[in-house]
């Protein structure tokens, strides 16, 4: 695989790791900017591999949109939707502002504590990450071991921009519809701008809070008080 250019790679990782965990692996999608090249390789593998799809209730129309167009574009047949818990947020987000409050329990609550849910059963998934995207994912492997004893696969992990790009070209892939004004990394429309000439990819993903991950990515566990006691 060493000698494979980062396409090939891509698709034999993925491929080797359906064999090794049939049935027992996903992959979570935001659908957002970038997530058609991983999509439209699991779609061309096997369309029935499920999908995990955030549904945070905060998310822009767009990513809706952008959402069924890749459905049906690529013809995912497994698509599931991670919500959050309804009870729980009468609690904790009652006026749904608690992302200006306290971000990171808002991702806990509308991100982390859903996809947990979700993935139950689950060995394996896999993730869209980069390390160009900066921050903590400049040293990103594509196998890891997750705190939650689960392998994650990264199979862009090595890929550059250019390389996002030009797959997205060469395979005719549909665009997120706001990548036209500007949003290079989409999230919860609460928390994502676009992002500036000259900035990391990630620059618009809660701006200057200093967070720069959900936690889906991380153990929140182990620093959040609200989180071991959930």
């Amino acid at each position: 695989m060493a000698r494979l250019g980062n396409a090939e790679t891509a698709l034999a990782l993925l491929r080797t790791m359906l064999d090794v965990f049939p049935g027992r692996i996903a992959a979570v999608s935001s659908f957002g900017a970038e997530s058609a090249v991983v999509l439209h390789m699991l779609a061309g593998i096997d369309a029935a591999v499920p999908v995990i799809f955030l549904d945070t209730g905060k998310l822009f129309p767009e990513t809706l949109a952008y959402r069924d167009t890749l459905i049906a574009g690529l013809g995912l047949t497994n698509v599931r939707s991670a919500r959050p818990d309804p009870a729980r947020l009468a609690v904790t987000d009652p006026d749904g502002a608690l992302w200006q409050q306290d971000p990171d329990r808002c991702c806990w609550d509308r991100k982390v504590e859903p996809l947990e849910a979700v993935l139950t059963g689950f060995a394996a998934w896999i993730t869209g990450r980069k390390r160009y995207q900066g921050a903590s994912r400049r040293t990103l492997e594509m196998v890891e071991a997750g705190p939650d004893a689960r392998i994650k696969l990264n199979p862009l992990a090595r890929w550059s921009e250019a390389e996002v790009e030009r797959y997205l070209v060469q395979h005719d892939l549909p665009l997120h519809p706001l990548r036209a004004r500007g949003y290079r990394s989409i999230g919860c429309s609460t928390c994502t701008r676009p992002v500036l000439p000259g900035e990391e990819a990630r620059a618009g993903r809660w701006s200057g809070s200093g967070k720069t991950e959900c936690g889906i990515h991380r153990n929140l566990t182990a620093s959040q008080d609200w989180a071991r006691s959930a």
